[in-house]
């Protein structure tokens, strides 16, 4: 198992959370246009972000084990809960907390 591509694949965890950051951000502002709903900066940088990363886990699959990628990207919902707080300034509820502590946990439990 090679370390670095599995750092590469987290990495792309962290940017796939923010790209949904800007589809939140984007979500939640008004547009005169329907169109410009889906032909904004923010969408069109998410979805390049997702693609980007897409090939990049599939060229990380080629040199990690199966079996980790699905961990890997349970990830991401600790990473949308952090940014949502620090950048949309969203409540950190109990009950999120818990579900991440719960998440921490098992990918905790399953890489040890």
């Amino acid at each position: 198992m090679n370390r670095t591509f599995i750092l590469i694949m987290l990495g792309g965890t962290f940017f796939s959370a923010i790209s949904q950051i800007l589809l939140k951000q984007s979500a939640n502002i008004k547009y005169d246009n329907p169109l410009r709903e889906y032909l904004n900066w923010r969408v069109i940088l998410a979805y390049v972000m997702f693609f980007g990363i897409l090939l990049l886990n599939t060229w990380c699959y080629t040199k990690v084990d199966m079996r980790y990628g699905p961990v890997i990207d349970t990830a991401s919902y600790v990473f949308v809960l952090l940014l949502s707080r620090f950048i949309l300034n969203e409540k950190i509820t109990k009950g999120k907390l818990i579900g991440n502590l719960i998440i921490i946990a098992g990918i905790l439990v399953y890489t040890l």
